[in-house]
């Protein structure tokens, strides 16, 4: 998690994870994380976000490996006014709950042909289930729900709870269990609910010795004992035609992270979708037309970018434990594609904010220079 310390395995204490209310205070100013479930905005929750950091915060925004969004350098006090906005923009349907909406999902579900189900309805109901329910605000700010349509781009990423087609996920691996997707949103909120009666302080299912076994237990259901899910190296890039005639464009910022101009750029959007990858899709487009507008403003919109699979945390100055400024290091440094065909990660100390999930690179800055790992 960016920018706060992360507790060891297994250790309870308080939960640091921002949110749109509860700032953390980092070396730059306040720093904002804004849930959104499944990544989707509409256009004008979207430039709501980015004229909120413009005003009240550094300007740019950062997109994180959960599809959540961050504005960085806010004042003492701006959250108020940012909890706001957001609220009006219906991005913050609950005070209680502002932590716990953590949900990723196939961001082309339902538009290009591709899995088994279209997930778009499930991400908006179990939203709606996570904030009515009291019991659930319990959980940590670190607890992830994974919406897959059976593709396989979302099972991969370890989320605490997920669904793949209809097998329910747990830490990412078959829990055994089978659901319809009228079903789907119930078991999931059942999984959430056999986390907290087993967490014992832990922050993450896969912290919890034996956890798929006990929570499957918990659900009625016995673990076929399969493997884990691969995660991808990284989400859509370029132009891809939808099942009804329209197009959908992809594209990364570099290092995952928009200029101000980049953000507005963006307001002109219909609707976007940010990917688990710290990138974008454009859905809903007559034409790939705004493939190349996105190019002109700087983002990657070939997937033999070299910026494509290439990630920072924040570093110095904004990281008071970060050795370097790992972002203009990167971009300085940084050329070709990823390392044998890896993601890579630039990182400013050991915690490894942001990383990947699965296998990659990482590039981690120490008081002696740059290590590879």
């Amino acid at each position: 998690m960016p920018d706060q310390p992360s507790p060891a395995p297994g250790r309870s204490g308080p939960d640091s994870c921002p949110g749109a209310i509860q700032v953390h205070p980092a070396r730059d100013g306040g720093l904002a994380r804004v849930r959104v479930p499944g990544g989707v905005l509409t256009g004008d929750q979207w430039q709501a976000v980015a004229e909120a950091s413009a005003d009240l915060g550094a300007g740019g925004l950062e997109l994180t490996s959960r599809g959540n969004i961050q504005i960085r350098g806010l004042a003492a006090g701006a959250e108020v006014p940012l909890a706001e906005r957001l609220s009006a923009a219906g991005l913050l349907p609950s005070v209680t709950h502002d932590r716990v909406r953590n949900i990723v999902a196939s961001p082309l579900s339902g538009r290009d042909g591709r899995g088994v189900l279209d997930v778009r309805p499930l991400v908006a109901d179990l939203d709606a289930a996570l904030c009515a329910d009291a019991a659930l605000a319990d959980l940590p700010g670190r607890f992830l729900f994974g919406l897959d349509d059976g593709r396989g781009d979302v099972a991969g990423l370890g989320a605490d709870v997920g669904l793949r087609g209809s097998t329910v996920l747990l830490a990412g691996r078959d829990s055994g269990l089978r659901v319809r997707p009228g079903d789907a949103v119930a078991a999931l909120v059942a999984a959430a609910h056999a986390f907290l009666a087993e967490r014992d302080g832990h922050w993450r299912l896969s912290e919890l010795d034996d956890g798929v076994a006990r929570i499957a237990a918990r659900l009625g259901a016995i673990p076929p004992g399969l493997p884990a899910a691969r995660p991808v190296s990284w989400g859509p890039i370029g132009a891809t035609p939808q099942v009804d005639g329209r197009v959908a464009v992809a594209a990364a910022p570099p290092l995952g992270r928009l200029s101000p101009a980049q953000a507005r750029v963006l307001c002109g959007a219909p609707s976007v979708v940010v990917t688990p990858w710290r990138g974008v899709v454009v859905p809903d487009l007559p034409d790939e037309g705004f493939l190349a507008t996105l190019g002109e403003a700087g983002f990657a919109t070939d997937p033999d970018s070299p910026w494509v699979g290439v990630t920072a945390c924040v570093g110095s100055p904004g990281c008071a434990r970060a050795h370097a400024d790992v972002r203009a290091d990167a971009i300085t440094h940084h050329s070709g594609h990823p390392s044998h065909g890896l993601p890579v990660h630039w990182v400013g100390c050991e915690r490894a904010c942001g990383s990947p999930a699965g296998e990659h690179l990482r590039l981690e800055a120490t008081p002696e220079g740059y290590v590879t790992l």
